[in-house]
């Protein structure tokens, strides 16, 4: 059974950046087409970026398309999210998982962006 633990959320001012990490314990990941979902309050979750298994093919939702960059260690069982240009509306929980949702999902980490 594969455990999802992201970290790097916190508090920003619009405008500001965040790096998020999801590790993977349990299993390797590296096989495995990842992506980063977030939900805000009252909101289906959605997919913002995913990343294939060699890194080497990305995309990425609309609204976060030249502010978000998913990158990915398979060594280290990690994926990232470098979070840029930060807004107000980019106020969610953060989580990853495989694309199709395979793992059970994590606790998440928390995004506030103030304007």
């Amino acid at each position: 059974q594969v455990q999802l633990v992201e970290s790097g959320g916190g508090l920003v001012q619009a405008g500001g950046s965040l790096r998020l990490s999801c590790a993977a314990s349990g299993r390797t990941f590296s096989g495995y087409t990842m992506g980063w979902f977030r939900q805000a309050p009252g909101k289906d979750r959605e997919l913002v970026a995913r990343i294939n298994w060699s890194g080497g093919i990305t995309d990425y939702a609309d609204s976060v398309k030249g502010r978000f960059t998913i990158s990915r260690d398979n060594a280290k069982n990690t994926v990232y999210l470098q979070m840029n240009s930060l807004r107000p509306e980019d106020t969610a929980v953060y989580y990853c998982n495989t694309a199709d949702y395979q793992f059970s999902w994590g606790q998440g980490t928390q995004v506030t962006v103030s304007s």
